[in-house]
């Protein structure tokens, strides 16, 4: 596509980002990009629905590294429940709630479904419905945003 003055200039992101859910207290977490899939999922355990006030919030956990066990404990106010079809074709029903996503220095609500993803490669899939028209996407690169600076090993 040949750029013009007036074409709108977007952020460019990778296959696999480095993203945030601050309002969820999790600084980041690797997600994968993918333009294939509708809707944006998170790893949650332990799904627990409390209602508070005429209100149904979820209670769950998140280890938002993979071969990690460290877990943050969240509280979440439920949207819905919607059926989704995996890529391996199984529907099921899963919770969806609605929170903020951060990508290279910028913040928006997205709608979440939360599943155990435990045997998937990333703890968060971002579907399209999360960046049309913010954002797009270079499948043959990652990181856009950079990657974390490891921390050293503690003695």
């Amino acid at each position: 596509m040949q750029r013009t003055d007036d074409t709108p200039q977007q952020p460019v992101i990778g296959w696999r980002e480095w993203v945030s859910l601050p309002e969820l207290g999790i600084g980041r977490i690797k997600a994968k990009v993918d333009t294939g899939a509708r809707s944006s999922s998170l790893h949650a355990i332990d799904i627990v629905e409390q209602v508070r006030d005429g209100v149904t919030y979820l209670q769950f956990k998140v280890l938002p590294a993979q071969r990690k066990e460290r877990f943050v404990e969240v509280s979440a106010k439920l949207l819905e429940y919607r059926h989704v079809r995996s890529s391996s074709g199984k529907a099921s029903s899963r919770p969806v709630i609605l929170t903020d996503v951060g990508i290279l220095g910028q913040r928006w609500p997205i709608e979440l479904t939360l599943a155990n993803r435990t045997s998937m490669g990333f703890r968060m899939l971002l579907g399209r419905e999360a960046f049309r028209g913010r954002m797009l996407v270079d499948a043959g690169k990652s990181y856009y945003g950079g990657k974390p600076k490891r921390r050293p090993p503690s003695r």
